[in-house]
């Protein structure tokens, strides 16, 4: 009798333990389970303002030629009201309407409807059918990579109007930029309201969801992990990818179009631009498939913050240079411009480096070689939700010796030639080194964090080993 009491306590135990490792796993998978004072706070902050701090930019363009000071000075003098300003903003237009409904609708049409062709001819392209990660519950998601094509369709269709069938002027994306300002806005709350609504009644997957009780966090950072119209349209994948990304070149075209109509040519800086953000966007594209990979889809949840931030945030606060540089054209120096693009092809190739060792350690689980050698490496393993242990490896070799996130160190080289382009006149420009360098870090913090949780003892061997984040003997 006592042997049996004592072989069930040992089963309650042992569920116990399972449930609490169970509950321990789940938490180290994408946003939080609860709510703590300073992330509501940060929630509330960027609900109220984000949508604010874009408006302000491009209203700061369009009627203060790109200073960020002026209309400040004008509301604090009491020189103009709020109501001034909103007054001589534009509004939303059916021929806005119009242009990003068409816009959105096909690019839908790319993602669901045409499956990938380029993997077929292009060398050295992964497209078509691929898999992402494990999920929280253990679901492996399969993905139509297709976002290369979507992109080479766009712009073979731009280029086809702006040179042979002249339907509209290559200009039309600045001629509507604000009125499409409240559009893309529209769309990012509708989409972020029904991804709410869907995590709460009908989810995806229901296991793969995180609900907080507190409306405010649930609604930014969103209840379901990979919320699925079909079984290809994924909500992440796409407002990730298309339609934002696909429209960052085409909006510096149409900028460039711009100057080149108003000033009678287009400066350096403004092709600058256009080069250094034409690789970055074609990067992505050509590795949307390693994407799927990364922190976005492997741990964040869809709601507000990518849903609106992909619609708003994403094109108009990325495409600033080459709107500032419609209103303040810039002709560099040749020995500087040589400088700027040096430092934004140094810094891509540090990016794009890192993340192909990173990739190629995990595809080859450690059989390759990183700079002639056999990678140095460190062995972890981690629950997932349904229990099941999970190993992995963290590379110490390469660029991952350097530093934890070297990619983000080369990301941010980029971001930094992009707004040296500009020149040193206004601060707005620099919006861009400002706000990746606080995303970045962040992300570093929040990624550790979580590593932390998920690898416990032997994070801190690799940590011990690898010592720096981003700047190795710095940071």
């Amino acid at each position: 009798m006592a042997a049996h009491q004592e072989k069930k306590l040992a089963e309650e135990r042992k569920h116990q333990n399972m449930q609490n490792d169970t509950k321990t796993s789940q938490g180290q998978w994408g946003r939080a389970w609860e709510v703590d004072w300073f992330s509501l706070a940060s929630v509330l902050f960027l609900l109220m303002f984000a949508p604010l701090i874009v408006y302000y930019f491009i209203m700061s363009c369009d009627q203060y030629q790109c200073s960020l000071t002026d209309p400040l000075l004008d509301l604090l003098t009491g020189n103009k009201h709020l109501s001034d300003i909103w007054n001589r903003t534009p509004m939303l237009t059916y021929r806005a309407a119009a242009i990003y409904s068409l816009w959105v609708t096909f690019q839908v049409f790319l993602y669901v409807s045409i499956p990938d062709c380029c993997h077929k001819f292009l060398p050295g392209y992964v497209g078509g059918v691929q898999e992402g990660a494990v999920t929280p519950a253990g679901v492996v998601n399969k993905y139509e990579i297709n976002g290369l094509q979507a992109w080479i369709i766009s712009h073979v269709l731009w280029f086809a109007n702006a040179y042979c069938f002249h339907f509209f002027s290559p200009t039309i994306i600045f001629d509507n930029w604000i009125p499409l300002l409240w559009c893309a806005n529209i769309l990012g709350y509708a989409v972020s309201t029904f991804a709410i609504i869907k995590g709460y009644f009908f989810p995806t997957n229901a296991k793969d969801c995180k609900i907080t009780g507190n409306f405010f966090y649930d609604y930014m950072m969103g209840i379901e992990f990979n919320p699925r119209i079909g079984k290809w349209f994924d909500f992440k994948l796409f407002f990730n990818g298309r339609p934002g990304i696909v429209a960052w070149t085409l909006i510096n075209l149409s900028f460039a179009a711009k100057q080149q109509e108003l000033h009678g040519e287009v400066t350096n800086s403004m092709i600058l631009v256009n080069v250094l953000q034409g690789i970055y966007v074609l990067d992505f594209f050509w590795n949307e498939a390693w994407y799927l990979k990364t922190i976005d889809i492997c741990h964040d949840h869809f709601g507000w913050y990518l849903g609106w931030g992909d619609c708003v945030w994403l094109p108009y606060l990325y495409t600033l240079q080459g709107l500032y540089l419609v209103y303040h054209p810039v002709q560099l120096r040749t020995d500087y411009a040589m400088g700027v693009l040096m430092l934004g092809l140094l810094g891509y190739y540090i990016f794009r480096m890192t993340n192909h060792q990173k990739d190629l350690f995990r595809r080859t689980n450690g059989n390759c070689r990183i700079w002639g050698k056999k990678p140095e490496y460190i062995e972890c393993s981690y629950m997932s939700v349904d229990g099941t242990k999970y190993y992995s490896k963290l590379m110490t070799s390469g660029f991952w010796g350097w530093a934890r996130h070297f990619n983000y160190t080369g990301d941010l080289m980029g971001s930094l030639a992009y707004c040296l382009a500009c020149g040193f006149e206004h601060l707005l420009p620099y919006f861009y080194i400002i706000y990746m360098t606080i995303l970045l870090t962040h992300r570093c913090i929040r990624d550790e964090h979580r590593c932390s949780s998920k690898y416990g003892k032997d994070w801190k061997c690799y940590t011990a080993v690898v010592r720096y984040r981003l700047l190795p003997g710095v940071f």
